[in-house]
This record gives structure tokens, C-alpha cells and sequence, in this order.
């Protein structure tokens, strides 16, 4: 099985989530993370949330993953941050998720297969997160927000995501403050698979971006 695209959720996901966030500036990015949660139908999603950034991602990865029924976790750095997310929410009136408290690698060990991530780019462990998280069988999407220059500068998804898993296509999209999208599929199998197939598969890197571009040959 793979992630499968959902159009009726993505735009069930988007209008509530517009209808809420409307009364908040820059909420564009928002209504899009919220779009591409609801579409792709993950099982997991996870967030790594920064303190002192606008709660409307979380409000609006809320909602979709209550659309999708799905496991919703957000990742803060200690008790003080936790204490800020859950004051935040409760004042926008929006219910706290799951939440979790711990370093990158002790607290993506406890969350195998996700489907689905956004990661804070204020966040000084951002590339950390991405690279030591346990991703689906059925590929994910990864989502970087708030991607100011530190996060960019020598950044390139293979690295990141090492051998575990093959980019697919990735983007910088200029809303909001910035997001790095990036959807990758699993390689565990793949080398099984493809022996009994005769068709050969090619390769090519994007020297720039880092982006594989896979075909058959």
C-alpha cells in the first residue's frame, strides 16, 4: 500500500480549516498544510513545534486530522513550551493534541510510521528531526515551516533522509514564512522487487536541490 491522494477530505480539511483561522493574518500556509494533511490521509501525524511561533499550524493540523481520524502528536523541547502550546490552543479554543516532551531521537523512536510531519525551521534540532524519524512503509510527506535562512543554508533532502527513503519531489513554496515540502517514498523492498522485474529503472539527481527523478527505462 502507498499514500493515496483524497481530494474530498483535502477540501473538507481546507474549509473548516479556513472558516477558523480566518480572523488570523498569513494564514494561507495554514489552509494548505491543512489541505495536504487532509488529502494524503496519513495515520500518523507528527509536529515539532517551536515556542513563541503562532499556534494556527496546529490548529489547522487539528482539524484535519480530526476529519481523517487520524493520530495527531506534537513534539515540544521541555515543560515550559508544553505549558505555552496548551495555553495557546486553549485560548483559540482549539483541543490539545497529543503531546510529547523530550530530545529529537528519544522521542521519534517512540513514534514509528509516520505519514505525515511538520517541523518548525526555528527549531535548532529541525534537521535532526527529519533525518532520525521513523517513516512509513507507504512513503510520507515532510513539511518544514517558518524556513528562514539558517534552516536553507546547506540543506538538501537526500542528505537528510539518507538511504531509508527516496525523495520523490520536493518544493519551496513563499507563503506564509516559508515551506519546504518533500514527499518520499520507503526503500525497504525495493532491491526484492525489482529483481523480478525486467524493466529498467533510471535515476537522476538534481545537483542543486538534491531532488531524485525516478523513470523507467
Amino acid at each position: 500500500m502507498k499514500l493515496v491522494w483524497s481530494p474530498d477530505t483535502a477540501s473538507k480539511a481546507y474549509i473548516d480549516t479556513a472558516k477558523t483561522c480566518k480572523k488570523f493574518k498569513e494564514s494561507d500556509h495554514v489552509e494548505l498544510i491543512s489541505a495536504m494533511t487532509g488529502g494524503w490521509n496519513p495515520r500518523l501525524i507528527v509536529e515539532a513545534w517551536s515556542s513563541g511561533s503562532n499556534i494556527t499550524t496546529s490548529i489547522g493540523l487539528g482539524i484535519a486530522a480530526r476529519h481523517l481520524g487520524a493520530r495527531y502528536v506534537c513534539m515540544v523541547q521541555n515543560e515550559r513550551s508544553k505549558l505555552e502550546y496548551e495555553t495557546s490552543m486553549k485560548d483559540h479554543g482549539s483541543p490539545v493534541p497529543e503531546l510529547v516532551v523530550g530530545e529529537a531521537k528519544d522521542v521519534m523512536a517512540r513514534l514509528p510510521e509516520v505519514e505525515f510531519m511538520v517541523v518548525d525551521g526555528r527549531r535548532k534540532d529541525s534537521h535532526e528531526l527529519f533525518r532520525v524519524a521513523r517513516l512509513s512503509r507507504r512513503g510520507a510527506v515532510l513539511v518544514c515551516v517558518n524556513c528562514m535562512q539558517r534552516f536553507m543554508e546547506g540543506f538538501r533532502w537526500d542528505l537528510v533522509i539518507g538511504d531509508k527513503s527516496r525523495l520523490v519531489r520536493s518544493a519551496v513554496i513563499p507563503v506564509g514564512k516559508g515551506l519546504v515540502i518533500a514527499y518520499v517514498k520507503d526503500n525497504r523492498g525495493s532491491e526484492k522487487s525489482s529483481l523480478g522485474n525486467c524493466s529498467r529503472w533510471i535515476t537522476r539527481i538534481d545537483q542543486k536541490t538534491g531532488e531524485e527523478h525516478v523513470f523507467r527505462g
